[in-house]
């Protein structure tokens, strides 16, 4: 019903700034919820930030907050990642999410984008 593509992803150095894209199409109407999370080597998934298309509500993790910003275009169904001061620990597979619950628990998420890489060297 949704499809999500991510883009963005790349290698920067500590300190720098990447901005992550996902392109969304389908039925995003019934899926009011994006936001991404992200895996890190021999981790599970983290949440990392979320957004209501209707509303613009935004609710980050608490290690990201300062730091990232998350937006959407709604107009042409994007939502953005914006990543600055990016910290090793940063380092993870980042994928884009859809689902109707505002929540942070994974299984909450119905569609997924297939990850796109961030590698944070220090």
């Amino acid at each position: 019903q949704v499809q999500l593509v991510e883009s963005g992803g790349g290698l920067v150095q500590a300190g720098g700034s990447l901005r992550l894209s996902c392109a969304a199409s389908g039925r995003t109407f019934s899926n009011n919820v994006m936001g991404w999370f992200r895996q890190a080597p021999g981790k599970e998934r983290q949440f990392v930030a979320r957004i209501t298309w209707s509303s613009g509500t935004r609710f980050y993790e608490d290690s990201v907050k300062g730091r990232f910003t998350i937006s959407r275009d709604n107009a042409n169904n994007m939502v953005y990642l914006q990543m600055n001061s990016l910290k090793s620990e940063d380092t993870a597979v980042y994928y884009c999410v859809a689902g109707r619950s505002f929540s942070s628990w994974r299984g909450d998420y119905e569609y997924w984008g297939q990850g796109t890489q961030v590698t944070v060297s220090s």
